[in-house]
């Protein structure tokens, strides 16, 4: 080797580990709404990939053998936690995983379905809850409706995201902390959009009980024939029971989900003679093309059909 080449070695060295230090770090997220969260915090710093994508039902979701393999690339994995994507767990254990695993939840007090079941908020806005006709004592996985509950979310992603990657901590911080600046806005936005409501018409029936944070948050009755789960069957005791008040109490907010199985809900409709409203996103985003395709476009979508609805007009 002649002494240009011996030369050349350093610079070559130094030229590859520049390579792989540009290399994005490859990130893993359980469902879409949480991928978006990441993407938006992480930027060009990470090479993203999610298992359950727009318009998939996460709550029963059954991963691919693909998805092993997408594990075994991953230094990092983002999981929701409090059950929602407990199939997560057992794709890590599959693939072998040794990289580390965040919980987007970390630090929230979950919503008990048992402690809000049968609360109808009589006496202020303040006091509504998430009323249930589903399973009881099952904590509630939703916590990214409640707008505040997503700041959580941002703070748990950055950390994670820089302690896999420490050389990117300024830029996940300062992507998490525009992003909370929107979120905060878009909080208020959503107050406001309620607050036009009466609270008397605050109430709106769902495919299932996924708006219990929402509900608690924005003050609005969100009543559901299933429980936080979408692989739970109400009874037909149940249902009728959800007939009744929809007809008792006027309602005029029903609404089917992206990911919801419609057949039950679009029965209720029809028997309490009701028309379903639209179709909210709640566990799942839409595509690219459709009306929810990230987690801020996803609550202007949801509120602007709710309030119209809830003030009895068409959205």
């Amino acid at each position: 080797m002649n002494r240009r080449s011996l030369l050349s070695l350093p610079a070559l060295a130094l030229a590859t580990r520049a390579v792989a230090q540009a290399a994005p770090m490859p990130v893993v997220a359980s469902f879409s709404i949480l991928g978006d969260i990441t993407a938006r915090i992480g930027g060009d710093r990470i090479a993203l990939r999610v298992i359950a994508g727009p318009d998939v039902d996460a709550h029963g979701f059954q991963p691919r053998p693909s998805d092993v393999a997408v594990l075994r690339d991953a230094r990092l994995v983002i999981r929701n936690g409090l059950g929602f994507d407990a199939w997560m767990d057992r794709l890590v254990r599959a693939a072998g995983f040794r990289g580390a695993v965040a919980t987007a939840t970390e630090g929230i007090t979950p919503r008990s379905t048992a402690a809000h079941a049968h609360n109808h908020a009589h006496g202020g806005a303040e006091r509504r809850q998430s009323h249930s006709v589903g399973p009881r004592n099952v904590p509630d996985p939703h916590a990214w409706q409640d707008l505040r509950f997503g700041q959580v979310y941002l703070r748990n992603i950055a950390a994670a995201l820089a302690a896999a990657d420490p050389g990117g901590d300024a830029t996940y911080r300062a992507n998490a902390g525009a992003f909370a600046a929107r979120l905060t806005t878009l909080d208020r936005w959503v107050r406001s959009e309620v607050a036009s409501v009466p609270e008397a018409r605050r109430r709106v029936v769902t495919s299932h009980d996924a708006f219990g944070y929402f509900g608690a948050a924005y003050g609005i009755e969100f009543l559901a024939p299933q429980g936080v789960s979408t692989e739970s069957e109400p009874s037909a005791a149940e249902v009728g029971r959800l007939i009744r008040q929809i007809r008792d109490q006027r309602i005029t907010a029903v609404f089917l989900e992206n990911m919801a199985n419609p057949a039950t809900l679009r029965r209720i409709a029809a028997e309490a003679a009701v028309t379903v409203g639209g179709r909210l996103f709640a566990d799942a985003l839409s595509g690219p093309g459709g009306p929810a395709p990230d987690y801020e476009a996803m609550f202007r979508h949801n509120v602007g059909l709710l309030v119209p609805a809830m003030r009895g007009g068409a959205a």
